[in-house]
């Protein structure tokens, strides 16, 4: 007999837990169903690589809700469980045993999945990317003093794990494809090479315009072969990036686009279907635009607003983006959507650890960023999209909240 329920979530991360804990708050009546291919309940993810690895915590201790809350509010979970396909006409979810689930409501957040590079010897044992708390649990087993830690990309996953395993007194080289600093695409060059000096400062060592080929070992990794040469490792992470989990929302025929296309209420091309979070390609009405943001913040509060569409209520896709990062002594956090070519206006003193930084294009402020500086989140979040000149936004004598 086919179970049926008033909404079925699909994906049980941060936005896939957060968007079952809403519906309950907002007084939802209907029964749910919370399915996910990780075997644990929620939990944030940005412990894996911020606290699980660095501390060596309890991964348990970064849940959103013990399991016993879910059967306590009338939400059968299917953990541990993938979904083969989605029939939007039957309004029917069949999962990988084949059974099948009835949903009135249906919401899409099974987040994306780490890019791997496809090159011989990526099966070998202590190879990982990092997505689930059982990625980061197999890293952290291989820190030790002496161990030689490889990390293949410079994003912000990157050089997290990086400071982890130094963390850990690991040897750690960060192996980039470009000349360019870590995070230059994403910060520009000043900020990048910040970043890259604070890392070099902490005894990493930086290989660039070095392609990984391959991978060298019996059983397990012993080495990286890239274009400029052979890197010793223990233990490997790659951390390249990640890309939408779009396969069984397009083949329901869903639209998609760098993701599955949302409006501003978080709903699909199909009225009953909404996404959320990293797989949510979604239109923005603060600034106007699309966005497929990849940050635990913006999946918790896109399952704000479909629980919300669900509920009937209003809310919508108003705020801008938002990231933060913790890497050695320097804790950051970033709002707005810079590019790198925009124009860069430091307020303080780089070398003294504590600085605000802000982007410009076109005289508007496009990002600000406040480095190991707290209490101006609000304020650095408002000049968003304001004219401001870069003598004022530089000048430490005009209060942040003045500008």
């Amino acid at each position: 007999m086919t179970q049926e329920f008033g909404t079925v979530v699909i994906g049980a991360g941060i936005g896939g837990g957060t968007v079952v804990e809403s519906l309950r708050d907002a007084g939802y009546p209907a029964s749910i169903a919370l399915v996910g291919a990780d075997p644990a309940a929620p939990y944030y993810r940005p412990d894996l690589s911020k606290k699980v690895m660095l501390e060596d915590s309890d991964p348990a201790d970064s849940a959103l809700r013990g399991e016993e809350w879910y059967a306590a509010h009338d939400v059968s979970t299917f953990f541990g469980t993938t979904v083969s396909s989605i029939d939007p006409a039957a309004r029917t979810v069949t999962l990988d045993d084949g059974e099948q689930i009835r949903y009135g409501q249906a919401i899409l957040a099974t987040g994306s999945t780490p890019r791997t590079l496809g090159v011989p010897g990526e099966q070998l044992a202590n190879v990982h990317t990092l997505r689930d708390v059982g990625d980061a649990v197999a890293i952290r087993s291989q820190f030790g003093k002496g161990k030689k830690v490889a990390v293949i990309g410079g994003g912000w996953i990157g050089l997290e794990v990086a400071a982890a395993a130094r963390s850990h007194d690991c040897d750690v080289t960060v192996i980039l494809h470009t000349d360019e600093p870590p995070l230059s695409s994403i910060l520009g060059r000043e900020l990048g090479q910040h970043f890259e000096d604070l890392h070099e400062k902490n005894a990493v060592t930086f290989l660039k315009q070095a392609d990984t080929t391959s991978f060298a070992g019996s059983t397990a990794v012993e080495a990286v072969e890239t274009s400029v040469g052979s890197v010793p490792a223990d233990l490997v992470v790659i951390g390249i990036g990640a890309d939408p989990t779009v396969e069984t929302a397009a083949s329901a025929g869903l639209k998609t686009d760098d993701g599955v296309l949302v409006d501003e209420h978080m709903r699909t091309s199909d009225g009953s279907i909404l996404a959320i979070g990293d797989l949510a390609n979604a239109q923005n009405i603060l600034r106007g635009e699309r966005l497929r943001i990849e940050h635990w913040d913006n999946a918790v509060r896109q399952a704000e607003v479909a629980a919300s569409t669900i509920t009937g209520g209003n809310r919508a896709y108003d705020w801008q983006p938002y990231f933060y990062t913790d890497q050695y002594d320097l804790g950051m956090e970033y709002v707005g959507r810079g590019s790198a070519g925009d124009e860069v206006v430091i307020r303080g003193d780089k070398s003294s650890g504590e600085f605000i930084v802000f982007w410009r294009r076109d005289g508007r402020v496009t990002a600000a960023m406040n480095v190991n500086v707290w209490d101006y989140g609000d304020e650095l979040r408002a000049l968003i999209g304001k004219e401001v000149s870069a003598e004022r936004l530089g000048d430490e004598q005009v209060p942040v909240g003045e500008l």
